[in-house]
Order: structure tokens, then C-alpha cells, then sequence
């Protein structure tokens, strides 16, 4: 499935589900589940089915509003692919709707133009010019699926997993995620997080974290991006905790990314995957957040 971005008004209707599970009549239930206005938000940014494009084939089978609301509840819950409810779709289709959609960075373009729209509505440019970067070392799951080769021990943490690196703006909406072992210093993955932003076409001036990111990386970035890294320090003779100027604001998103049961471990085999699941619980939230500031514009 490839990311249509094409015009509303060169898109034919089609009937959703063709199946009889009964997903477009089904009920909303459950705490995750979208409501019309946050479906609203999100139908318009996902990719045009290719049944209604000039290029035709098959329509979808199943309702993509359900699609989403059973990523959102395993997401939010934590569960297993298998152990989705029998309202849902079938389980291996709501994952391969999960993979196709990662693998053309589907999840990653709904999260960019969710954070833009939220700026946008709160009077604020669609592209930050200033971001906070920080990392965040997450245990691997009892069963063991996460490979030896993609896992690591963080000896500072004494956590023996990946480890998740975020950048997000100054309200505190993801830009980027990157994935590596819990032993990679955090400035040489900072490197990789950077980058990719950059080519995704984020014009970023400023970039604040904390003392693990101090080195000769943040000549490179200054260099080779333009980017000026400053760096936050905590004061030595501070006895128990304080809130950091700017740092505070990525250590709030990684508790609201950690709020979401699945990423409170790392239960997936591949990092794309710990990636996709950290820029779902970001969409999760930034669908609230955008129905509830521009409850006009989801109607238009």
C-alpha cells in the first residue's frame, strides 16, 4: 500500500467492508476507540485507498475506522496480535494493515501532520525550529522476543533491551524516533535522529538535551545541519529531583509514550516495529489533543 496523497475531489466512494463482520456498524466500547470527531481528524491524512484512484484494484475489505481503533487498543493495552476482540477485524489483518503502513511510513507522515495541524490550530508555525532530544532505555519482555543483535545492556540504567530515542518539539510532539541497543551512547544515535529529520524536511535551528549529548557530535551537527546543540545541566550540588529548564518537556512525552502499555517493554522483534508502536501511541495522543482544539475544522 503506497501513500495516495491525491485530492478529494479525484476520489471516487466506495462501500467499506465488504465482509460480514460487521465493522462499520459496530459500537464504540472501548476507552481507545475513536470518537466521530477524532475519526474525522484522522480519515483525511491516511493514505487514499487504491480502488478509488485512477490506478484502481480491490477494494478494502474491512472499515478502516475499526482498523484504527484496534491499533489503538493494542497499543494502549499492551496485548498480543492474537488476542485482539472478536470485534475487531481479524488479527492478521489489522496487523498487516500495521506493517504495510510502517514499512511506507504511513505512521510517520500521520504523526508529521498531526503535530503540524496541532501548532498550527495553538497560532504556531507548522515546522518547529527548536526541539528537545533525549533517551530512554526500555526493558525487553519476559518472553524473549527481542533478537541479541538489535538488544544491549545499559550498564548506567542496569537495563538489558533497546533503547528509544526521541526528538520532539517545545510542546512536546514527536518529530522523530530512533531505535537502537540500550548500550549505544545517546550522542552517537543523536547522530542517526538527527539525519532523519533532516530528511524529512525538518528545518530544525536548535536542539536542547542534557549532558549524555555533550561531545565533539554537536561540532558536527552545527557543521553539517546547522544546528546549534545546547546542552542543559543539572547543578551538582542539587539534592533530589528538579525540573530542568526545556528538558522537563521530553521527559513528560516519554511518560506519555510509557503510559501506553505496549511500549512500557519492548515486545517487538524489530525495531521498526518498537518505533511504529512508539509513533502510534504518539498518534493516539495527538488525535485527542487536535479534536479537541479545532472541533470546527474536523466538520469542513
Amino acid at each position: 500500500m503506497t501513500l495516495n496523497r491525491v485530492p478529494a475531489g479525484n476520489a471516487t466512494p466506495v462501500r467499506p467492508c465488504a465482509c460480514e463482520c460487521g465493522c462499520v456498524t459496530r459500537q464504540p466500547c472501548y476507552p481507545t476507540d475513536l470518537t466521530d470527531a477524532q475519526w474525522a481528524v484522522l480519515e483525511s491524512l491516511l493514505p487514499v485507498m487504491l480502488c478509488q484512484t485512477v490506478l484502481g484494484g480491490r477494494p478494502e475489505k474491512h472499515y478502516r475506522r475499526t482498523i484504527v481503533d484496534a491499533l489503538f487498543y493494542l497499543v494502549d493495552n499492551g496485548i498480543k496480535w492474537r488476542a485482539l476482540p472478536r470485534d475487531f477485524p481479524p488479527w492478521r489483518t489489522v496487523y498487516g494493515f500495521c506493517r504495510r503502513w510502517r514499512q511506507d511510513k504511513v505512521t510517520t507522515a500521520l504523526a508529521d501532520d498531526l503535530r503540524a495541524a496541532i501548532r498550527r490550530g495553538l497560532g504556531r508555525n507548522a515546522e518547529p525550529s527548536a526541539g528537545i532530544i533525549d533517551a530512554q532505555s526500555v526493558a525487553e519482555s519476559a518472553e524473549g522476543v527481542v533478537p541479541a543483535a538489535s538488544s544491549g545492556y545499559d550498564g548506567h540504567k542496569h537495563v538489558n533491551g533497546r533503547k528509544r530515542h526521541l526528538l520532539v518539539d517545545t510542546l512536546g510532539l514527536l518529530i522523530a524516533v530512533v531505535i537502537t541497543p540500550a548500550n549505544t551512547q545517546d550522542r552517537d544515535a543523536a547522530v542517526r535522529l538527527l539525519r532523519n529529520a533532516r530528511a524529512r524536511g525538518r528545518l530544525l535551528q536548535l536542539i536542547w538535551a542534557d549532558s549524555a549529548y555533550h561531545g565533539d557530535w554537536a561540532g558536527w551537527a552545527l557543521r553539517a545541519l546547522g544546528i546549534v546543540i545546547e546542552i542543559v545541566r543539572r547543578c551538582d550540588d542539587t539534592a533530589g529531583f528538579k525540573v530542568l529548564p526545556r528538558r522537563w518537556v521530553v521527559e513528560r512525552t516519554n511518560a506519555w509514550i510509557t503510559r501506553r502499555r505496549r511500549c512500557a517493554r519492548d515486545y517487538e522483534r524489530l525495531p521498526s516495529q518498537h518505533a511504529a508502536m512508539v509513533e502510534w501511541a504518539a498518534i493516539l495522543m495527538m488525535t485527542r489533543r487536535l479534536a479537541r482544539i479545532t472541533p470546527a475544522t474536523t466538520e469542513d
